[in-house]
């Protein structure tokens, strides 16, 4: 499997930096759709074709050249769920200037079976990237991330606020995104050393 799509029973809100898609917007799912090592095309235009292609609407797109079938891991802890993809061939922290770009990259989708503000989806990106940095570097990766990261949060419009480290839904967000990424970190690693991926 190169690629994975999650379709969503209903519409939910999305808040992401995906390369299709992106920003506030309504999706009725979302894909990760694997590139090659040295991609270099035109992001708009082969999500486009790619969502065409599947007979997909109004889906948020994250791509990655790990291979999407090998590394994906999935993690649920109360009503969120975490899917993740993770390549690390470009560690970067942040503040500090990375080495020369290579194809890596860590993918976060974040999907929450609650109503939240947009605000609180807000919180809910500085809460899962909290998690994604503390897992890297109990990991022994020195980086807070790569150069490339993706995330993206749905969630049904609501009247929840907060998604911070001291509420139940930021606990639930630290326990999936630590799972799913200490598990598709082990994934990468070893299709790493088997050469499949970069």
């Amino acid at each position: 499997m190169g690629n994975f799509i999650m379709a969503f029973k209903e519409p939910m809100l999305a808040l992401s930096n995906a390369p299709h898609r992106g920003g506030l917007t309504e999706a009725r799912g979302f894909f990760f759709l694997k590139v090659p090592k040295n991609y270099s095309g035109d992001y708009k235009k082969d999500c486009l074709v790619f969502e065409r292609e599947n007979g997909l609407e109004n889906f948020v797109g994250f791509m990655t050249a790990a291979d999407v079938g090998k590394v994906i891991s999935i993690a649920k802890s109360g009503e969120v769920t975490a899917y993740v993809t993770a390549g690390i061939t470009n560690p970067a922290i942040a503040g500090e200037v990375p080495p020369p770009w290579k194809p890596g990259t860590i993918n976060i989708a974040l999907v929450i079976e609650e109503g939240l503000t947009v605000g609180a989806m807000a919180n809910a990106v500085m809460t899962a990237t909290e998690a994604k940095t503390y897992t890297l570097l109990k990991l022994g990766y020195n980086a807070t991330g790569t150069t490339s990261d993706g995330i993206g949060v749905f969630a049904f419009e609501g009247k929840k606020e907060w998604a911070g480290t001291a509420t139940e839904l930021g606990l639930n967000i630290g326990r999936a995104v630590r799972e799913a990424l200490e598990e598709s970190l082990r994934k990468w690693e070893k299709t790493r050393r088997v050469g499949d991926n970069p």
